[in-house]
């Protein structure tokens, strides 16, 4: 007992000891819990007492095993000291009554490092109200986190153009924030009325752009250290633009935000998804001079994030990654109120916490933002890891455990699964080693567990240390570990893996030049008339079309500059030759677009490049898609019976789905759903018979699609004998009201459903693979009805392409 007492005295010296010396640096310091431990959330080796509305009370842990019970007084449940874990305090000998949760922690004993990539998405000026703040703001200190993520409106900031808002609820979660010595990343995703009646639409003139975000960086400038200038722009729900729209507002947005304070760091406005046609517009805009950071998301299983990553890898011109959302989110039950999980997907919700850092820090990215600190729900499911009162949900440990272990974590490599080292680990077992800073001491890191049964692991020395999931301590007992489905970090000497051959991270590519120019490029065209998944304008196959273009000069003197202009083959593609711009102006032209001789390509690219001198290149690079399509069909296989109704499995996110037989003679099948809450899709499914599966040689699935009610984007999925998914769009379906049209879905344009696709070894689709088909839609109004008939696969002549 003498022993254990003077390592607790030793310990507390340490920390008083690192403290001053972080204070007289101005770095930051080791936290303690507030004095009214906000949250219930304590250190071990405080005495733990929580207000309790019962006269008597027991305590479970995270297995729901007692730990101990006892009488409530003067409305407080005297608990004594708990080890590090999750606890939850019931009513004594009453099942079933909502528990009240606290967490007990490792205390740091070093300093969270500044290029710690343990984040998290805290969103403080939405979700907590002003009293709340420090409170919050020491939950994220204990918990070892590093950037927190924030959120603005601008319509607020900025409610009439040039005139901004006196200091208010966003201002102070950003000066709270910082001064507990966390770093701010910002991010808004709405345009003001005056900037854009569309409020989920980028501003229709750039210049609004940078003069907000100039401004806010300038305001911000000792409180946030980095901005997102959008919020997902590639989805519907927050605009729905193209990579060529997204890299002008960047650009802008760029010159905007080091304008206003030259040390920010400038992410990209990020992206939602990893869509092959977005990604690469973006990218043939060359717009990798105005970030300093590829900010990316994702929602899906861990195996699938090396696919994404490889995504977003070439477009970041070697440029750091950060991931500033990420989950895989469970679900709530119950009272809809309470919004809560039941107890085993508060596990499972707990256990993907280590599994998602770490299986995304191996993929390079130097920040990763768990989505995130609140309660929050969308629908049916629940992201947030605190309650509305700010106490713990078992995720909250778990995050604290990542934050202390992965402290300055960088990947070393994964363990490859046919490795002498796990002579009993089946093929579930996923392992990664990082070297990291636990406690404050540079070591090697295992973050291990497995998809299938447990399995063995023998490592190539024992480790100094075993944590669970949640943080607990776990007995060390020789070479030989135990996996299971709940992570487990191990801790080990520094090196204890340089003989080991570790399956490397993916490099990050060759860095590209980087000089951005004050001359921006901007097309203006309507929403109603851009293809999203293709990430293009549409424009006339049968005459000439002319597309706005702005040029904007946001440099201190007159740009002058000469244009070049490149189309595809077949195509007359006119723009000026020469322009003069003066400061702060912004220019109209005209490209002018003639491709009816060459129109039976599905999209082709024209890039608009503009030499500036001194000013630098400026270039536009638009995906175009004539309409209507001029390609043709030289072969198809019908599928009669796809018409019968029974044959369709219902399919639907959250709702009421109806399939029929459609009026008139060979009509097809008519689909009525209606949504509840949250996502909106149904896609109906046909498993295919033997004779209806496609050719190797097959090139699209044509269809029937008359939209009868409510507004969506029609999508057809295809699903091969793996299980495995892609999807593409039907192109050219007809509106609301109008007769039967016929939609196409090129199979060249599918793409792999990533985070809700099985994986896909062969990591393409092959047509005579597709055993079964989805046609449906994700709708934006609260139902919709529509038919589709005449099924067949078609080959197609001509460059479909």
């Amino acid at each position: 007992m003498r022993h254990i007492a003077l390592t607790v005295v030793l310990y507390f010296l340490v920390l008083l000891t690192a403290s001053a010396a972080s204070a007289e640096s101005g770095q930051r310091d080791i936290p303690k819990p507030l004095p009214n431990h906000p949250g219930n959330v304590f250190v071990q080796g405080e005495d733990i007492s929580v207000p309790f509305a019962a006269e008597t009370w027991r305590v479970v842990d995270y297995e729901g095993n007692k730990i101990s019970e006892g009488a409530v007084s003067n409305g407080l449940a005297g608990l004594g000291r708990l080890p590090v874990g999750y606890y939850e305090i019931r009513k004594s000998g009453v099942p079933g009554d909502a528990p009240v949760t606290l967490c007990v922690l490792a205390p740091l004993a070093a300093p969270t490092p500044e290029n710690s990539p343990i984040s998290i998405d805290v969103a403080m000026s939405w979700f907590f109200k002003i009293p709340e703040r420090q409170s919050v703001s020491r939950l994220c200190e204990l918990a070892g986190i590093n950037w927190v993520r924030d959120r603005t409106s601008w319509n607020i900031m900025e409610p009439v153009k040039g005139r901004f808002a006196e200091a208010n609820t966003y201002d102070d979660a950003a000066q709270r924030q910082a001064a507990s010595k966390l770093k701010v990343l910002q991010v808004h995703h709405d345009s003001p009325p005056w900037a854009n009646t569309n409020y989920k639409r980028f501003p229709v003139d750039l210049r609004d752009a940078y003069n907000f975000q100039r401004a806010m960086a300038a305001r911000w400038k000792s409180q946030v250290g980095a901005f997102e200038p959008w919020n997902e722009a590639d989805i519907d729900m927050f605009g729905g633009q193209t990579g060529a729209e997204m890299a002008a507002l960047q650009k802008a947005s760029y010159l905007g935000l080091k304008a206003g304070n030259p040390d920010v760091v400038v992410c990209m406005n990020v992206f939602a998804t990893a869509q092959p046609e977005i990604l690469s517009n973006f990218h043939q805009n060359e717009a990798w001079p105005y970030f300093d950071k590829l900010n990316l998301h994702h929602y899906s299983d861990t195996d699938s994030y090396p696919g994404i990553y490889a995504a977003f890898r070439p477009i970041s011109a070697g440029k750091p990654l950060w991931t500033t959302e990420c989950n895989v989110p469970v679900h709530w039950t119950g009272d809809a109120t309470a919004q809560e999980p039941s107890a085993a997907d508060l596990r499972i919700q707990a256990e993907r916490v280590a599994k998602i850092y770490a299986a995304a820090l191996h993929e390079g990215p130097e920040e990763i933002f768990y989505f995130m600190l609140p309660h929050y729900a969308e629908g049916q499911t629940q992201f947030g890891v605190l309650h509305k009162d700010l106490t713990p949900r078992p995720a909250f440990a778990a995050i604290a455990a990542s934050g202390r272990l992965l402290a300055g974590a960088k990947p070393l490599g994964r363990i490859p699964a046919i490795a002498d080292l796990l002579p009993e680990h089946g093929d579930g077992v996923r392992a990664i080693v990082f070297r990291a800073f636990p406690d404050g001491i540079e070591r090697d890191v295992l973050v291990a567990w497995t998809e299938g049964p447990e399995a063995a692991f023998l490592a190539p020395k024992p480790p100094l240390q075993i944590f669970d999931a949640i943080g607990r301590s776990r007995p060390v007992t020789g070479l030989k570990l135990s996996i299971a489905r709940a992570p487990i970090f191990s801790v080990f000497e520094k090196g204890s893996f340089d003989n080991i051959a570790l399956l490397v991270p993916a490099r990050r590519p060759k860095a590209l030049e980087d000089k951005p120019s004050t001359v921006v490029l901007q097309a203006i065209w309507p929403q109603a008339k851009i293809e999203l998944g293709r990430s293009a304008f549409f424009v006339s196959s049968e005459n000439a079309d002319s597309i706005p273009v702005m040029a904007y000069n946001f440099g201190t003197g007159k740009a002058i500059g000469t244009f070049s202009v490149t189309a595809p083959e077949g195509w007359v593609a006119q723009f000026p030759e020469t322009v003069e711009i003066e400061p702060g102006e912004r220019k109209e032209l005209a490209l002018k677009i003639d491709c009816h001789a060459g129109s039976t390509t599905l999209t082709g690219d024209v890039k608009v490049a503009g030499d500036f001198s001194k000013s630098g290149r400026a270039i536009l690079s638009l995906r175009l898609m004539p309409q209507p399509m001029k390609l043709r069909v030289t072969g198809s296989t019908p599928l009669p019976d796809a018409t019968d109704p029974s044959r369709w499995q219902q399919q639907i996110s959250n709702g009421q789905l109806k399939l029929s037989k459609a009026d008139g003679a060979g009509a097809g099948v008519q689909i009525a759903a209606s949504f509840g809450s949250g996502d909106h899709w149904v896609y109906p499914r046909l498993e295919l018979r033997a004779n209806e599966r496609p050719a190797a040689d097959v090139d699209a699935l044509q269809f029937t699609l008359v939209q009868l009610e409510g507004q969506a984007r029609y999508r057809v999925i295809l699903e091969k004998e793996n299980g495995s998914s892609y999807v593409v769009d039907a192109l050219e379906q007809n509106k609301a009201g109008e007769n039967s049209g016929e939609a196409l879905a090129l199979m060249t344009y599918a793409v792999f459903g990533t985070g809700w696709s099985k994986p896909d070894p062969a990591g393409k689709l092959e047509a005579d693979q597709i055993r079964a088909i989805k046609i449906g839609c994700n709708a934006t109004t609260p139902s919709v009805k529509f038919t589709i008939g005449n099924l067949q696969w078609v080959k197609i002549g001509g460059d479909k392409k």
